[in-house]
């Protein structure tokens, strides 16, 4: 059979409404090819679910066949050499994954990095340092595409010189949200976009969760950087839990609304991490194929802090009133008896080097070298 012709009917399985990859996928595992799905749907399955494989319009497929002709687009499906045997073990695994970049990457041993689209300055250095050293161990990092937390964990890959996977909650023809386009195409070059749903499907609400399966089922693990109760990353660890993955997350200041999801999954069996190679050394039996060996003595969170003229007294002073709780200027100023302004310009300084952090309600806190 041709390989338009096979894609055909892959495509066919893919666009019919209201049929999802559980009712699906039992049947590709019983050994039923895709064409004999498409062509001739059995009879386990129910009426409108056959129905829909037939009505399915030959324009649609056309116009997806269209964005595969695309440089760097594939469609990977259930069977192929690139599917993800982690993946493949779920029993609503993707009938196949829209690729935009390198497919390979998909079998690549994969570390999740996910949390709040609003977090705080400190969160992001977090998120980002880690990715950066995980990338440096050759690890792959998955992440949503997501503001916040998983565009950190995405610029830190690609700035640690590794690949990283965005896992998309729409067709891969666009990119939500439209700011991360820069990014989305930066990852395109070096790593790959990935997503379930074929080209012209636009974000909705019940996509997110599907989205977030396949972001933990590529993964050994999945490490929470901030999230408040809310937080759709909860969801993500939750099903990471449900998969059999490890699931990590990274305590806060109990003041701090992003600590308290972390805070929730570490009482429920997380493990805490303080440092990166606290997730590596709890994956090395699952990783040790694939770890590079280290170059040098760096360390996540031990890069040392340039300290540039923040080194006298007086900022030693304040940061050691800091402590590592959220503090409001007028507190550290009653502290340290040093004048309203002169705290205001240290904490802006402090800031810009990453030694200090502002967190909502107009508060700050210290950060701690050893998570950056």
């Amino acid at each position: 059979m041709a390989p338009t012709e096979q894609l055909r009917h892959w495509l066919r399985l893919i666009l019919a409404r209201g049929i999802g990859p559980g009712r699906l996928t039992p049947l590709l595992r019983a050994g039923l090819s895709a064409e004999t799905l498409a062509r001739e749907p059995p009879g386990t399955l129910p009426a409108r679910a056959r129905d829909a494989i037939r009505a399915v319009e030959e324009q649609r497929i056309d116009q997806a066949l269209a964005w595969l002709e695309e440089p760097g687009c594939h469609l990977v499906p259930q069977g192929s050499p690139h599917y993800p045997e982690l993946l493949q073990r779920l029993p609503d695994a993707p009938l196949a994954l829209f690729v935009r970049g390198d497919p390979a990457l998909l079998k690549t041993p994969q570390i999740a990095m996910v949390g709040s689209r609003n977090p705080t300055r400190g969160g992001l250095q977090t998120a980002h340092d880690f990715a950066a050293h995980f990338a440096r161990q050759g690890i792959t990092v998955t992440s949503g595409l997501a503001l916040g937390i998983d565009r950190a964990a995405h610029e830190g890959a690609l700035a640690g010189g590794g690949p990283t996977l965005a896992v998309a909650a729409t067709g891969l023809d666009r990119v939500y949200p439209a700011t991360n386009r820069e990014l989305a195409r930066a990852i395109t070059e070096n790593g790959a976009l990935v997503s379930e749903f074929p080209p012209g499907t636009a974000p909705r609400a019940g996509h997110f969760p599907r989205r977030n399966r396949i972001i933990s089922g590529l993964s050994l693990g999945v490490l929470v950087v901030e999230a408040t109760l809310r937080s759709g990353s909860l969801i993500t660890a939750r099903l990471a839990g449900e998969q059999g993955r490890e699931v990590f997350a990274i305590p806060g200041s109990i003041h701090n609304p992003l600590a308290r999801g972390c805070h929730r999954l570490i009482r429920e069996g997380a493990k805490l991490v303080e440092k990166a190679d606290d997730v590596l050394e709890e994956l090395a039996p699952q990783l040790q194929p694939w770890l590079e060996e280290a170059t040098g003595e760096e360390k996540a969170g031990e890069t040392p802090v340039t300290e540039a003229d923040t080194t006298d007294s007086d900022y030693q002073n304040l940061l050691d009133a800091m402590g590592f709780d959220p503090v409001s200027t007028d507190m550290l100023v009653a502290r340290t008896g040093l004048p309203p302004e002169a705290v205001s310009s240290m904490l802006l300084l402090l800031e810009l080097e990453g030694r200090v952090s502002s967190v909502p309600g107009g508060l700050f806190t210290r950060c701690d070298p050893a998570s950056r």
